[in-house]
């Protein structure tokens, strides 16, 4: 799982290039790996050239060997959809408690914005922060799900 980034606002075009850089070997290993001339392609995935765009099937190439923090969050925060990743998180006893004491944790969070909401009006950082908070939930409790899944799917247990 990704970590969330301060950046989640990002055009597509700036999630794709901070995502390429970011990648082991940044926009050379990108380019070697997709078996692209680094001159040209690389000015397709940077920002830096502005006349430069990737075409849909090489974004879609890109996005599959990169998989960015930066471009999911520009698909949750422009679909509203909730991405994580397919690696199970053990659903052992320890992980279940700890989902309950965020679960604690979130409520609280839940209940300040409701006094916070009482007036009706919603503030972009309160629809930001519930918009945050509530994805990272949802990730757990799938990342958990998952494990729970992997461990009965697993070798022993039929």
């Amino acid at each position: 799982m990704s970590n969330q980034h301060d950046c989640d606002d990002l055009p597509l075009t700036q999630a794709v290039d901070a995502d390429c850089r970011e990648f082991r070997g940044g926009h050379v290993a990108v380019c070697a790996i997709l078996g692209e001339p680094y001159g040209p392609y690389q000015k397709r995935i940077s920002t830096s050239y502005p006349d430069h765009h990737l075409r849909l099937d090489d974004f879609e190439r890109v996005a599959e060997l990169v998989q960015g923090p930066r471009v999911r969050a520009w698909f949750e925060r422009v679909y509203g959809v909730t991405c994580y990743g397919t690696e199970p998180v053990a659903a052992t006893r320890d992980a279940m408690l700890a989902l309950s004491h965020y679960l604690q944790a979130e409520a609280g969070f839940v209940a300040s914005l409701a006094e916070g909401a009482a007036d009706g009006r919603w503030e972009a950082k309160e629809v930001a922060d519930l918009e945050r908070h509530g994805m990272k939930l949802v990730r757990k409790l799938l990342g958990i799900m998952a494990g729970a899944r992997a461990a009965m799917e697993g070798p022993g247990h039929g």
